[in-house]
């Protein structure tokens, strides 16, 4: 068969469900760039897609401009009816559809049931003629398009009789004239292909599915239920009628499917014919003739418009057959068919090899563990990518027909991991942000800070200088000795506020060099001894202590939090000091045993001038300028703390994280 698009995809529409991979025997959809598309030289027609597409995403060649140029042509045409137009046309009664197409203007109308007698009676001979040869029947073009494709060394076996459709149009021909346009009417796109094969070039015309004849009918506004009743054209068919049914060309011919002797047997439908072609190349399926449809029987075509069930379909055709039978003259009938006993219905294959080599055992691993399928039981064979098994999805992705994204267990995995790094990148989204708020608020308060303190900070000597000097002068019993001695007091805390405030503002340069992290936390705890009822522990679990710090503020961060702990500590409890390290940081883990900080300070802790502690415990700059130093090391501080002796013991824990070196700009 030519290889031509008959069933297209119409972008829009398609969304990529894979049911049409899944329905396709002949697996020639492929899937790309996220659109699933007919690959010509591949597909049989057999209409599959088109019938299973539930958003009508697939669109069949269209033959209606053909159709319209022959009848306009002045030709004569004759309109060749497929035996299932009973299980098509169900609002009027029979002899009103062939009034409709001399309407449209047909010359002839002529039932292709006679042609399925005529290929009937040559099916009986070629059984008897060749009793020893083992013959597929090829009255469906679908089949022979599958076989000439995908089991081209079956050719041999394929019955030499041309189809029903060209059966009649044989005849035709021998009674009309050459000069006679055919068009074939019917449920098959299939039919579009065989009318264009190369081993049959010219014997019909155009094919139109009913929905074409629909489309042409309403175009000329030609109603089925009002159109005149008139007859078929001879010759008139008899039980070839029974051809649009499953096993309907058996009884047509008289040849029984005996279960018992098994040499005919019979199979339609997208799998079973599959199995049954497989079966029979095989040799386990030894039957002389193997009769085999792609559809459960032409009235199930994807060229049928009506939404009837298969058996409603199967008794309106019966019921046609019974009652025109009962109306023939077998007699007249019999003459008809030794009138065109002569006809030549033989036809030549030729095989169109469209097999891909499988990959090797190797490359089919190599692309299942691209899909995460690295063990046997990671292949769950779903069938939600539209293949049967993992494997064979792995081949189809080896051939170029399918992507790994139509694996439904990948994609969710690959889903998963991307909401994971999502979720992991917002998370470090919000910490740039709380750093970048928090950078901001101290740069602010720097600015402020440090002019604040310039302008109080000479004042305040004075005042300082000059109450010292009133305190040395007075006698130990003056009675103003006590209001200086509150006016120091206060003026010292201002003095150091004011250094906090100094402190704070400088924008400090770092001299990173190595240095023993345990030395560093020895000094710390030696700068800021513990009060009497507090138990120091220190637990050094790092392998190697060297670290690129700034020894002099690192200090002072282990001072500032060690102070803290031990100030909220006031009935005693256990500093716990710890290290520890990998290959790229340096942790500095400081808990205690306190009162802890309630959940909703603790993103204030940071925070310039915040503070929990008693008017004159603390400046609220202590933890702002540890914050400010471990991010100029390009480290992080980490807080996690109780303060409901109900959830469990109270305290806090802060972790300092540095890098453990220098990192180049």
């Amino acid at each position: 068969m030519e290889s031509r698009a008959f069933v297209e995809t119409i972008k829009e529409r398609c969304r990529v469900c894979y049911t049409c991979v899944r329905e396709c025997p002949a697996k020639a959809i492929r899937i790309a760039d996220g659109q699933a598309r007919v690959i010509p030289e591949r597909c049989v027609a057999c209409g599959n897609c088109v019938r299973v597409c539930s958003q009508h995403a697939k669109q069949v060649l269209s033959s209606c401009d053909a159709v319209r140029q022959l009848l306009a042509s002045g030709a004569p045409v004759a309109a060749l009816v497929a035996p299932s137009f009973p299980a098509e046309f169900t609002e009027a009664e029979p002899g009103r559809l062939t009034g409709a197409l001399r309407a449209l203007g047909f010359r002839y109308v002529n039932e292709v049931a006679f042609g399925a007698d005529l290929v009937a009676l040559r099916y009986r001979q070629l059984l008897a003629e060749q009793p020893r040869k083992r013959f597929i029947a090829t009255t469906c073009p679908a089949i022979v398009g599958y076989v000439e494709r995908y089991h081209p060394q079956l050719i041999e076996h394929l019955a030499p009789v041309v189809s029903p459709m060209v059966a009649t149009a044989r005849a035709l021909r021998r009674l009309h004239g050459p000069a006679l346009k055919l068009v074939f009417i019917g449920p098959c796109i299939a039919k579009k292909a065989e009318a264009v094969c190369r081993e049959l070039p010219g014997e019909v015309d155009s094919v139109l599915t009913f929905g074409g004849l629909r489309e042409l009918l309403d175009e000329r506004d030609v109603s089925l239920a009002q159109a005149g009743p008139s007859e078929f054209d001879p010759p008139r068919a008899g039980w070839g009628a029974l051809f649009s049914l499953s096993r309907g060309m058996l009884q047509a011919a008289n040849i029984s499917e005996d279960l018992a002797a098994g040499e005919v047997v019979a199979a339609d439908g997208r799998s079973d014919f599959v199995k049954a072609l497989e079966e029979f190349e095989q040799g386990s399926l030894d039957a002389r003739l193997l009769e085999v449809l792609c559809c459960n029987g032409c009235v199930m075509g994807a060229g049928m418009t009506v939404p009837d069930p298969l058996f409603s379909r199967r008794s309106r055709v019966s019921r046609y057959v019974r009652q025109r039978m009962a109306q023939v003259d077998e007699k007249a009938w019999r003459v008809e068919l030794a009138r065109f006993g002569g006809l030549d219905l033989s036809r030549a294959y030729v095989p169109d090899d469209q097999r891909i080599p499988v990959p090797s055992p190797g490359e089919l691993a190599r692309i299942l563990a691209r899909m995460g399928k690295v063990e046997p039981e990671d292949e769950l064979n779903c069938g939600a990518c539209g293949y049967e098994s993992c494997r064979e999805h792995a081949a189809a992705i080896y051939k170029g027909l399918a992507e790994r994204e139509m694996c439904l267990p990948y994609t969710i995995e690959q889903l998963r991991q991307a909401v994971q790094e999502l979720n992991l990148s917002h998370m470090q989204l919000a910490d740039t942000q709380e750093a970048l708020m928090q950078s901001e608020r101290q740069a602010s308060m720097g600015q402020l800070a440090a002019g604040i303190a310039h302008e109080v900070n000479n004042p305040l000597g004075v005042v300082l200088m000059y109450a010292h000097l009133l305190l040395d002068e007075l006698p130990s019993d003056a009675p103003a000795r006590q209001d200086l001695a509150t006016i120091v007091e206060h003026a010292d805390r201002c003095k150091k506020i004011v250094a906090g405030l100094l402190n704070f503002a400088r924008q400090h340069k770092l001299l990173l060099q190595p240095h023993n992290v345990r030395e560093l936390v020895t000094r710390s705890l030696r700068a800021v001894p513990a009060p009497p009822n507090v138990t120091v522990q220190v637990a050094h679990e790092i392998e190697d202590p060297l670290c690129d710090v700034d020894k002099d503020q690192m200090t002072q961060v282990l001072t500032n939090l060690v102070s803290n702990a031990y100030q909220a500590m006031p009935n005693g409890g256990t500093l716990t000091v710890r290290t520890r390290g990998t290959p790229e940081n340096v942790f500095f883990v400081i808990g205690d045993t306190g009162t802890g900080i309630p959940p909703e300070n603790i993103r204030k802790i940071f925070e310039p001038f915040f503070t929990t502690k008693q008017i004159g415990k603390g400046t609220g700059l202590g933890l702002t300028v540890t914050y400010g130093i471990v991010k100029m090391h390009r480290g992080d501080i980490q807080v996690q703390s109780n303060a409901d002796a109900a959830a469990g013991p109270t305290g806090t824990t802060f972790t300092v994280i540095v890098p453990r070196h220098e990192h180049e700009e």
